[in-house]
């Protein structure tokens, strides 16, 4: 399964500028997810991070990974019932950043689950750019069943 931008904003929270993937190229719905985000010098974080020299946000990919796991949960037919979406709070963030992201890039997450339970989740991620892993990460979600 595959999603576009409108897509996607069905099924996250999020909206500008905190919109932190472009395309989901892949979802096993409940297993894996993998998106993309187009790193542009236009991007609003480039204002203060850094005004000399471009850096894409550690956080913002942190965030992209997020919105992944998301995706992943939201499209799972078994959690989600059609009326009630359940929200994804972080409990915790385990990270590492190998690389730095730039404008022109164009980053590739991958997110699996790990275990999810009714009121937990915990996901494993990575981010590359080209055939670069540029971050991995240990996510684990509060699980809240409330109407958005």
């Amino acid at each position: 399964m595959q999603l576009d931008f409108e897509e996607i904003k069905k099924l996250i929270p999020q909206r500008f500028p905190f919109i932190m993937i472009d395309r989901v190229l892949e979802v096993e719905p409940g297993k894996k997810a993998v998106s993309v985000k187009n790193i542009s010098g236009n991007d609003i974080f480039f204002l203060g991070h850094f005004p000399e020299k471009a850096i894409f946000p550690g956080a913002a990919i942190i965030e992209a990974m997020a919105q992944t796991a998301i995706i992943l949960f939201a499209t799972d037919k078994g959690k989600a019932g059609e009326d009630k979406k359940p929200l994804y709070y972080f409990g915790s963030v385990k990270a590492r950043f190998l690389y730095p992201v730039l404008p022109g890039d164009q980053l590739k997450i991958t997110v699996v689950n790990v275990k999810s339970l009714p009121n937990v989740a915990y996901v494993s991620a990575e981010a590359f750019v080209e055939e670069r892993k540029i971050a991995e990460a240990e996510l684990a979600f509060s699980v809240k069943d409330e109407a958005l």
